[in-house]
């Protein structure tokens, strides 16, 4: 009975360092004061804040939930082993062995130790080089990342889309919730790079095609990152449309201009203007966190001019001729099942990219 109770004894210990790395504590208590502020009917005056924070609420649950009920089986299981004796084992051996197996699962996210990695994702993809091929391409990301969602158990919604003339669309943006969404998407951040055979080309030649992902943390609060009135310009404009009666007739686009960097954000996608500048706060926060966290800035007073995950050399390369293989040029993990990957086989490049970022 000794070695099985110190077996347990020692999850126990590894399962209380865990809480203190992954700051369970303090996520109960950022999920205490999210219920008392969701109860208040105020809230619910801003729809879209509301619902960030209930997303935020929901993911943080997801989050602390099972480490909160792993901790308590493990501690209940302790309790029984001292007060058993040795005609219990077998029975007590496949429990602990149990457990255990639940810990090696949870431990993973240890990783997840950076800041924004337990916020929820907005994504935003832009066809880069490639004409009519890049806009297909962006589209074919954008339904890798809706099945990787899926096939996660994430929460997936597209938020704003822009389509091409031909085929394809020349940018979208996807509100992804889920427990630790951003520090699993984080690994996307960048240019992805298409080699295949052109099906817009009537000679059927080889076609690279460029896209640009943007993995940006939801920041649900305003006073996470803050954003000095002054730095910003807010226009208003009638959006666009394909005509007929659901032509938006109304000036409620939105375009917020962050003058110290330059970033422009666009949205057109509600009706009403408030809802569209919310929007536009929301992803010109994540951008701003985002680029705070690549150029190492303190403040978003520190930075410098320019756009997150500018168009420089790619993270990825996906070949579907005259082979086919997908490459992540940082990790240097590969798979050949492309089809698969774009289908939203995704989580060897994720798990890839974290093991590497632990050790550089």
């Amino acid at each position: 009975m000794q070695p099985l109770l110190k077996r347990i004894t020692n999850l126990s210990s590894q399962i209380d360092a865990a809480f203190v790395r992954l700051g369970i504590e303090e996520k109960q208590n950022f999920i205490a004061e999210l219920e008392t502020e969701l109860s208040a009917s105020e809230i619910w005056n801003n729809p879209i804040i509301a619902q960030d924070k209930s997303k935020h609420l929901a993911a943080l649950a997801n989050i602390v939930e099972p480490w909160l009920t792993l901790r308590a089986q493990v501690k209940d299981m302790v309790e029984l082993m001292q007060m058993g004796d040795d005609s219990m084992l077998a029975e007590f051996e496949g429990q602990v062995s149990a457990l255990e197996r639940e810990y090696d699962v949870r431990r993973k996210e240890l990783l997840f130790n950076s800041e924004y990695d337990d916020h929820n994702v907005i994504l935003r993809l832009s066809a880069g080089v490639g004409g009519t091929d890049a806009q297909d391409w962006t589209e074919m990301l954008e339904r890798m990342y809706l099945r990787w969602a899926e096939k996660s158990g994430m929460q997936a919604s597209i938020v704003e889309r822009s389509t091409g003339e031909e085929a394809g669309i020349k940018s979208s943006v996807i509100d992804i919730t889920g427990a630790y969404a951003y520090g699993k998407l984080k690994s996307e951040h960048g240019v992805h790079r298409l080699v295949r055979l052109s099906p817009f080309n009537s000679d059927n030649l080889r076609q690279t095609s460029f896209a640009l992902v943007e993995v940006l943390p939801q920041i649900e609060t305003p006073d996470e990152v803050q954003i000095d009135d002054k730095d910003l310009r807010i226009d208003v404009y009638r959006a666009g449309g394909h005509g007929g009666q659901s032509v938006n007739t109304t000036d409620s686009a939105v375009r917020v201009t962050h003058l110290p960097t330059g970033i422009v954000i666009a949205i057109q996608n509600e009706r009403s203007q408030l809802q569209n500048r919310e929007t536009a706060m929301k992803i010109l926060r994540g951008k701003l966190a985002q680029l705070q966290l690549e150029q190492h800035a303190a403040s978003v007073a520190d930075l410098q001019a320019g756009e997150s995950a500018n168009w420089g050399s790619q993270i990825r390369n996906y070949v579907l001729h005259p082979y086919t293989m997908v490459k992540d040029t940082r990790t240097k993990h590969e798979d050949r099942d492309a089809q698969g990957v774009l289908d939203g086989k995704l989580d060897g490049f994720i798990e890839a990219y974290l093991d590497h970022s632990q050790t550089t």
